[in-house]
């Protein structure tokens, strides 16, 4: 199938938001990717092609200076991407949403659905990476890292995930320290779905269970998978995924 050309939507931060669009049944789905990441990765697109399966409607989309959206990487915070989300839900997505998290897309997820309760039908968080700019700075950042940081304005680390390292600047710590939500209450009451890999490195599944016990739903279910990683992206993690987004939308529309 040919690659659908996106669509732009002026960001709230001056910057064109890219975006692609399945016409669809409510509720809607929409994805909200990684930290460096963009919406042609595998569990974005296969999620697309569930929807399209099952007549729903789905949103993909990047973030400011991420794949094909305007703006520069560097200067991008927790706020300016969740801003772009919720832009997104505001202006392109029609009636109640399930939001799909991955990485960090799971804790600005958190973000956009606290901002948006009446909209939001229900979340998915795949390897959420919540309040990840506090795990950075205590548990990843060398101290000649963090000192990098506050003089520079930046420091990098290398990924097994991406061929280049990733970028941190002190407006992502300063700015992910206003949004923290694992040491509070999170007031959502719809359902949750998490997915988390047994193997992950990056963001250790507890993180996981510590958002479950942060949240208020009642009705939240954790799924550990022993052989995952935290890409989740092979065959049979992105087949489980599928069912879980697939149940969750069946379950909404009852």
């Amino acid at each position: 199938m040919q690659e659908p050309i996106p669509g732009t939507l002026p960001g709230p931060n001056g910057n064109r938001i890219a975006y692609v669009t399945t016409n669809g049944k409510a509720p809607g789905i929409i994805f909200l990717g990684g930290y460096m990441s963009d919406m042609t990765g595998a569990k974005a697109l296969s999620l697309e092609m569930l929807c399209r399966e099952i007549g729903h409607a789905y949103i993909r989309f990047d973030y400011s200076g991420h794949g094909l959206s305007e703006g520069i990487f560097r200067a991008g915070t927790i706020s300016t991407w969740t801003n772009d989300a919720i832009a997104v839900l505001d202006n392109i997505a029609v009636g109640p949403q399930i939001l799909v998290g991955s990485s960090m897309g799971g804790w600005i997820m958190l973000l956009v659905a606290l901002a948006r309760k009446k909209q939001i039908a229900g979340l998915v968080g795949i390897a959420p990476a919540s309040d990840f700019t506090r795990r950075l700075v205590e548990d990843e950042l060398t101290d000649e890292q963090i000192t990098e940081i506050y003089r520079d304005g930046s420091t990098t680390i290398k990924s097994p995930y991406a061929e280049e390292p990733y970028l941190f600047t002190r407006s992502l710590l300063e700015d992910g320290a206003k949004h923290l939500l694992l040491d509070r209450k999170i007031e959502l009451s719809c359902p949750v779905r998490l997915l988390h890999g047994l193997l992950d490195s990056s963001v250790p599944w507890q993180s996981s269970l510590a958002l479950a016990n942060s949240l208020t739903s009642r009705d939240i279910e954790l799924t550990l998978l022993k052989t995952g990683d935290h890409r989740l992206s092979s065959d049979s993690d992105i087949t489980r995924l599928r069912k879980i987004v697939a149940d969750l939308i069946a379950s909404a529309g009852r």
